[in-house]
């Protein structure tokens, strides 16, 4: 009795469908997916926006881009 086989579940699908009726399953399932979508476009608009970095934004390090000194390296300015 710990596992059931498909037709338990086809037997409890069609008793599901004669109590409840196709109609009222069908605008559960269309309920349940507005609710989806209603969510992941919550979740969307709770993100921040990634915006792009220009040349202007750049911090520049010992008159080199950030972006081009290597990981885990430091870069000193000349000596004077």
């Amino acid at each position: 009795m710990g596992s059931f086989s498909i037709w338990h579940w086809l037997v409890v699908l069609l008793l599901v469908v004669l109590v409840f009726g196709t109609k009222k399953l069908k605008g559960v399932g269309t309920d349940l997916g507005e609710a989806v979508k209603g969510f992941k476009k919550g979740v969307r608009e709770g993100e921040p926006e990634q915006t792009s970095t220009d040349d202007a934004s750049v911090k520049r390090i010992g008159g080199a881009d950030a972006q081009s000194a290597p990981s885990g390296s430091r870069q000193h300015p000349p000596p004077a």
